[in-house]
C-alpha cells in the first residue's frame, strides 16, 4: 500500500496519494513513513499547517530522521517561524553536517531572518558539497546583494546562468545587481530577458520599471508599474514607486492616491510615509508632510530617510534650530555608505576643547556644498586648533585662498595624524549654528589676481557688461531635471540687451552644443581647469546668472552679484518666497511660480535686465 501511495504521490496525483496514505495510517496510525510523506503532500498542496502536524508526529516515532528534520524545516520557512526552521536544520546538520539539502533550507532561513553573513556562509557550504547546484547559487546572489556586495552578487547570477540561462529569477535578479551597479541599460536588458522568458513575471516587470524610473523614462516606468499592478494588485511597492514615477511626472495627486493604496495594503510601510512627505513637500503643504515623516518616524525611530527628509523640510521654511539635527541623518547614512570614510578619531561636537588640538575637517556631498559650508573653516582655527583641511583636487587651489587652515590635502591622498574630525557639512551644528548664525559675511573665497588680469585680457574690451551663464548642473544630480533648464530658454530673456555673455560651464550637453555654437556666447570649456580657474573668470563678470549649480555658489562666495534661478520647491538652503539670501548677501532670487516652468522666470530676468540697463 505504501509502494502505490508513493507512486501516486511521485505521479503527481496528490488527493489520490493522500487517500492512500490516510488509509493505511487508520490501521497503523504509528507508521513513520506515512506520516512523513502525508506530510510532504500537505506541503505541496499548499497547507502546511497539516504538514508541520503529520511531520511532526513522524518525528515523535523517529525523532532522528534527517529527511523528516530537513522536511519540517521547509514546512516551517513556509509558515514563516523562520527561527524554529532554522532550528529543525540545524537538529538535521548535526546529525549529518554534509547533508546538502538542509545547508540550503538553513541558509534560506537565515536570508529570511536577514542573518546574511551566517547565510552566505551556510550557500558556501552547499556549493562546496555541490558546486552546480542552481538554487545555491541564485540564493546566494540575493544574499550577496543583501549584503551590498552587488560585483559578487552578479557574479552568482551569471554563474547560475551559466548552468541554466533559461532561468528567469537569476537574470533579474542579474538585473537588480546592475541596477545598484548604477548600470541602468543592462539591468533593462536583463529584465527584458526575464520577461521574455516568464512574461507574467511580476519582479521582472516591477525591477524593469525600476530601471526605466532611472533612466528618467517615466512614462514607461508607469506603463510597466501598471503592469506589474495588474498582474499582482497588492504589490506594495509597485504601488509606492509608482507614487515617485507618477512625482516625477508632476501628477501629484495621483501619486498621493498610489501611496495611498500602498500604505492600505501595508499601513506600517515607513518608506511610503516618507515619499508621501516628498511630494507633500513639492506641493508646498509642509504640515501634512511633516505629520507623514512623524509617522514614518513613529514605525521606524532611527529611520535614517526620514530624519533628512524632516531636515529638508524644516529647513526650507526656515527652522533651522530644528533642521540642522535632521538634516544631519541624511549625511550620516552617506557616510556610513561609505566605508572608507570611518576613522577611529573621536568626531568633532560643539562642547569640545580645541585649543592645542589638530582637526581634520573633510569633503563631502558635492563641489557646492563645499564652496557653501567652507566658511565655517575659519572658525575652528579662531578657537585655537590646527586644521587640515581634506578638499576635491579642482578645488585645492581655489580653497587655498581661506583663512586659517595649516595643511590642505587633496581627497584620495594619505591623511597626517589628527586628534579629532568633521565632515565640513557638519560644522554648522558641530559650531551651534542655527539661523541666526549663517555666516553671511562675503568674500570669503578669491580669485588669484595674476589669473584675473590673464582672463581679463582674454575677454577683450570691457565697453559693455560681462554676464556669465550658468544654465544646468551636473545630469546626474537627483534633482537635475528641476533645476537646470535649456540654453535656448535662458538666452530668450537676452534679445535686444547689448552684453558680453560668458559660459561659466565646463561640459555642455548634447542638446545645447548647437544652440551656443550659434550664439554668441564665449564658452571657454575645456580650459576652465579647476574651480581657481572659474573663479577668475567670474572676477571678471558684472553679474552671474545661474541656475542653482555650483557656479552660483562660487559667484556668491566671491561676493559677485548673483542672479539665481530657482524651482517652485527649491532646496532646502534657498528657504521659500523671498529674493534674497542670508548665505549670499549679493544674490537676487528669481523663482518660478505654481506652474513649475521657467518662461515666468525668463519674462522677470528680462524685466530685470532691463532695469539694470538702465541704471548704468
Amino acid at each position: 500500500m505504501l509502494a502505490e501511495a508513493f507512486a501516486l504521490q511521485q505521479a503527481g496525483r496528490l488527493a489520490e496519494a493522500e487517500k492512500a496514505y490516510n488509509q493505511i495510517l487508520a490501521t497503523q496510525p504509528d507508521h513513520f513513513d506515512s506520516l512523513h510523506l502525508l506530510g510532504i503532500v500537505c506541503h505541496r498542496r499548499g497547507d502546511d499547517a497539516q504538514a508541520l502536524r503529520h511531520i511532526d508526529l513522524a518525528l515523535e516515532i523517529n525523532p532522528n530522521d534527517i529527511l523528516a528534520l530537513n522536511n519540517r524545516g521547509i514546512a516551517l520557512r513556509a509558515l514563516k517561524r523562520f527561527e524554529d526552521a532554522l532550528a529543525s536544520y540545524d537538529r538535521a546538520l548535526a546529525l549529518w553536517p554534509d547533508y546538502a539539502e538542509a545547508l540550503l533550507g538553513r541558509a534560506n532561513a537565515l536570508k529570511e531572518l536577514q542573518r546574511f553573513d551566517a547565510a552566505l556562509s551556510s550557500y558556501d557550504r552547499a556549493l562546496g558539497l555541490r558546486p552546480d547546484w542552481i538554487d545555491v547559487h541564485v540564493n546566494r546572489g540575493i544574499v550577496l546583494h543583501a549584503l551590498e556586495r552587488f560585483e559578487e552578487a552578479l557574479a552568482s547570477c551569471d554563474q547560475a546562468l551559466v548552468l541554466r540561462p533559461d532561468l528567469a529569477e537569476a537574470h533579474t535578479n542579474r538585473g537588480s545587481a546592475l541596477h545598484e551597479l548604477k548600470r541602468f541599460d543592462e539591468a533593462l536588458a536583463s529584465h527584458d530577458r526575464a520577461l521574455a522568458l516568464r512574461p507574467d513575471y511580476a519582479e521582472a516587470r516591477y525591477n524593469r520599471a525600476n530601471a526605466l524610473h532611472k533612466l528618467r523614462r517615466f512614462e514607461e516606468a508607469l506603463a510597466d508599474y501598471e503592469h506589474t499592478l495588474a498582474l499582482r494588485p497588492d504589490y506594495v511597492e509597485a504601488l509606492a514607486n509608482r507614487g515617485v514615477t507618477l512625482h516625477e511626472l508632476r501628477r501629484f495627486e495621483e501619486a498621493l492616491a498610489s501611496y495611498d493604496r500602498a500604505l492600505a495594503v501595508r499601513p506600517d510601510y515607513a518608506e511610503a510615509f516618507v515619499d508621501r512627505g516628498g511630494t507633500l513637500r513639492e506641493q508646498r503643504r509642509f504640515e501634512e508632510a511633516l505629520a507623514c515623516y512623524d509617522r514614518a518616524l513613529a514605525l521606524r525611530p532611527h529611520y535614517v530617510e526620514a530624519h533628512a527628509n524632516e531636515g529638508m523640510c524644516r529647513m526650507l521654511i526656515g527652522d533651522f534650530d530644528r533642521g540642522w539635527p535632521k538634516i544631519e541623518w541624511g549625511w550620516i547614512a552617506a557616510r556610513q555608505r561609505n566605508a572608507k570614510r570611518k576613522f577611529s578619531q573621536p568626531l568633532l561636537l560643539g562642547s569640545d576643547e580645541l585649543d592645542g588640538k589638530t582637526v581634520l575637517l573633510h569633503a563631502e556631498q558635492g563641489f557646492g556644498d563645499m564652496i557653501q559650508f567652507c566658511r565655517y573653516v575659519p572658525l575652528v582655527a579662531e578657537r585655537g586648533a590646527r586644521v587640515i583641511f581634506e578638499v576635491y583636487e579642482p578645488l585645492r587651489e581655489l580653497m587655498g585662498t581661506l583663512p586659517g587652515v595649516a595643511q590642505f590635502v587633496t581627497t584620495g591622498e594619505p591623511l597626517p595624524d589628527f586628534d579629532m574630525h568633521c565632515p565640513l557639512l557638519s560644522l554648522p551644528l558641530a559650531l551651534g549654528a542655527g539661523s541666526a548664525t549663517i555666516l553671511s559675511k562675503t568674500p570669503y573665497l578669491r580669485a588669484s589676481p595674476q589669473a584675473v588680469m590673464d582672463w581679463n585680457g582674454r575677454l577683450g574690451p570691457g565697453d559693455r557688461p560681462r554676464i556669465g551663464l550658468a544654465w544646468s548642473g551636473r545630469p546626474s544630480h537627483d534633482n537635475d531635471h528641476n533645476r537646470s533648464m535649456r540654453l535656448s530658454t535662458l538666452l530668450s530673456a537676452f534679445a535686444g540687451f547689448n552684453a558680453t555673455y560668458v559660459s561659466l560651464l565646463r561640459e555642455v550637453r548634447e542638446d545645447d552644443a548647437a544652440v551656443l555654437q550659434d550664439s554668441t556666447v564665449l564658452h571657454f570649456g575645456e580650459e576652465l581647469k579647476t574651480y581657481a580657474d572659474t573663479a577668475a573668470l567670474i572676477a571678471n563678470l558684472d553679474l552671474v546668472i545661474s541656475v542653482d549649480t555650483s557656479v552660483a555658489h562660487l559667484a556668491g562666495a566671491l561676493a559677485k552679484p548673483l542672479w539665481l534661478l530657482l524651482p517652485f520647491t527649491p532646496d532646502w538652503r534657498w528657504q521659500l518666497d523671498r529674493d534674497d539670501s542670508p548665505w549670499y548677501p549679493t544674490a537676487r532670487l528669481f523663482r518660478q511660480d505654481e506652474t513649475r516652468g521657467w518662461d515666468g522666470v525668463m519674462a522677470r530676468v528680462q524685466a530685470a535686465l532691463d532695469a539694470y540697463s538702465r541704471s548704468l
